[in-house]
């Protein structure tokens, strides 16, 4: 694992135009950049786009990143914005096509053992509900709950106030929970 010293002259080194060294923090960083991306956006081929949107935005910004934080921080909130703006746009662009002849089932799989069974454990519904979240909530709970991060940074990351992150991370999770224990689940769990 390399010190943040290597990774501070790396980064001089790259904004000094050596494209070697740029390359050395792609390949250091692109684990996490992924990593971060594919949980904002829900899909690998979105994941995917995001992130080279993301080093292609970092290679034209690199020049003007001061230091003031930490490089895969920055290096965060770049992806976080190309999330956005790419889910932006693949929300303008997308149709849902209706099927001809509609299955009308209850997909509730409390009341489903099959269907229950068939969903696997708690982090396969974990990563389902977050799918369902609109973008800006699941950014705030990823960046919180999975990265960690605190709410300043969050807020400073999205562009928003420390109270805008602190309230999309409580709807957030009230969604989540409502998802994961429907209609008073939720003290059944905790009675477990």
């Amino acid at each position: 694992m390399l010190e943040s010293a290597d990774v501070d002259e790396l980064v001089e080194r790259a904004k000094a135009g050596d494209h070697l060294a740029f390359e050395q923090l792609v390949r250091l960083t692109y684990t996490d950049t992924y990593t971060l991306a594919y949980r904002l956006v829900g899909d690998e081929e979105d994941a995917r786009d995001v992130v080279q949107e993301t080093y292609l935005r970092a290679h034209k910004g690199l020049k003007r990143f001061r230091g003031d934080a930490q490089f895969s921080t920055w290096l965060h909130r770049i992806t976080a914005n190309c999330a956005n703006t790419y889910l932006g746009r693949r929300g303008r662009h997308s149709h849902d096509l209706l099927p001809d002849d509609p299955v009308i089932a209850d997909l509730n799989p409390q009341r489903d053992p099959e269907q229950r069974v068939g969903l696997g454990d708690l982090r396969d519904q974990l990563s389902a509900a977050l799918l369902e979240l609109p973008p800006k909530l699941r950014a705030v709970v990823v960046l919180r709950d999975i990265y960690d991060l605190p709410h300043e940074t969050i807020a400073d990351q999205l562009g928003i106030t420390e109270s805008a992150a602190k309230v999309r991370l409580h709807r957030a999770r009230k969604r989540l929970r409502e998802r994961l224990y429907p209609l008073g689940e939720e003290e059944e769990a905790r009675a477990v």
